[in-house]
């Protein structure tokens, strides 16, 4: 018998034992990894949290250095770098708006299939009572045929089915809520860097001053 056979065998048997309930979980279990193992993909692509380049450019815009800017910029693997270098690259002032409507498309993109994910989570527990609950009235329908030859047996069989829908359910819900909110936390990073970059674009800080000045402290309210 083959790897494929006992897997087949087995996948038969947890069939058999939550019905079409288990089924469905099982495809969606199946189509939360995929959407997951796309994210990670995508993520590593667009260069998600890779700002190293990106953030020596603001320094360097900051500083009015814009060639070494724009020369970290080619360097970054960032998929913010391109929307940048193409603003600093234009021979007139460029357009904020434009920019941060290209940036919100490349971020857009990559919140491609959260809706999916954020579905799965929930309906997956909502699926796992149902099962339950068709389990438990299988169970007691099964006790009422029996009529007074009761086999307690047989109804804690019934019922351990009825409840392994539930745990099915929450197998799937749990580490798709996990993951999706990973996802989330690493997307909202990537527009607070988005904000700041084009914000230190557009506004650079001003230049340091000089070593002699002295920087006079902020008066203070109600001084005597």
């Amino acid at each position: 018998m083959t790897v494929i056979d006992v897997l087949r065998d087995r996948l038969n048997a947890i069939l058999d034992l939550g019905g079409p309930v288990v089924a469905i979980l099982l495809c969606l279990s199946v189509v939360s990894l995929a959407v997951v193992l796309y994210k990670l993909w995508q993520y590593a692509s667009a260069g998600v949290g890779r700002h190293r380049s990106l953030r020596q450019a603001m320094a360097e815009l900051d500083a009015g250095r814009t060639d070494a800017a724009a020369g970290y910029l080619r360097k970054s693997r960032s998929h913010l770098a391109p929307v940048l270098l193409r603003a600093l690259n234009a021979g007139t002032a460029p357009d904020k708006t434009r920019i941060e409507a290209e940036a919100s498309a490349r971020l857009n993109r990559l919140e491609r299939c959260f809706r999916i994910l954020d579905s799965i989570a929930q309906i997956s527990p909502l699926l796992g009572l149902f099962g339950t609950v068709l389990g438990m009235i299988d169970a007691f329908q099964a006790l009422q045929d029996a009529g007074s030859a009761v086999d307690p047996s047989t109804l804690a069989g019934g019922i351990w089915v009825a409840l392994m829908t539930t745990a099915a359910g929450l197998a799937v819900s749990m580490p798709t809520s996990l993951l999706l909110t990973f996802l989330e936390s690493r997307l909202a990073r990537e527009r607070s860097i988005a904000e700041i970059a084009i914000e230190t674009l557009f506004a650079p800080l001003p230049k340091a001053r000089d070593k002699g000045d002295v920087l006079q402290p902020f008066p203070q309210a109600n001084a005597r």
